[in-house]
């Protein structure tokens, strides 16, 4: 009988935009929300798998969160030391924890799938290029023993 799994999915969203995206380094904020489906913001509990409140976050939610989150910065922090200007950018993560039997488990799979919005269509190549040294800037994905995988998609407004 194969292990169960639970899937997780969130929606990161930069929030800091001033007006002129990240045409430098110091021009834009670094806030975003981290928002899920029926939860209260960072509220905490556990799965409710696990007995948890379904109406506050769990630690899961916050793990896929955090890869999003840490993936979404370096990812910024790229586009301003390379010149492109993201004016734009939200994420729909997506997990898979599996459960070992024994009471204990562990992620699976973790695929993030960020939408970059940049004023430069001759930018579009390099702004997708940014993702691979911005995860390996991120602590969170250096620090998780598994891959954390990118689905990006870049448009120009």
């Amino acid at each position: 009988m194969p292990s169960p799994q639970h899937q997780y999915t969130l929606t990161i969203e930069w929030t800091g935009n001033r007006g002129e995206g990240t045409a430098t380094y110091r021009g834009y904020d670094r806030d975003h929300e981290v928002r899920g489906e029926n939860v209260t913001p960072i509220a905490g509990s556990s799965d409710p798998a696990f007995r948890g409140n379904p109406s506050r976050w769990n630690p899961e939610q916050l793990l896929l969160a955090a890869a999003s989150q840490c993936h979404m910065l370096s990812y910024l922090h790229q586009a301003a030391s390379n010149g492109v200007v993201v004016t734009a950018y939200i994420d729909h993560p997506t997990a898979v924890m599996t459960e070992d039997g024994n009471g204990g488990g562990r992620f699976t799979k973790i695929t993030l799938h960020p939408l970059v919005t940049i004023t430069d269509a001759a930018q579009v190549d390099l702004a997708s290029q940014l993702h691979d040294p911005a995860n390996q800037a991120c602590f969170i994905a250096s620090t998780l023993n598994l891959p954390v995988a990118h689905e990006a998609r870049t448009v120009v407004l």
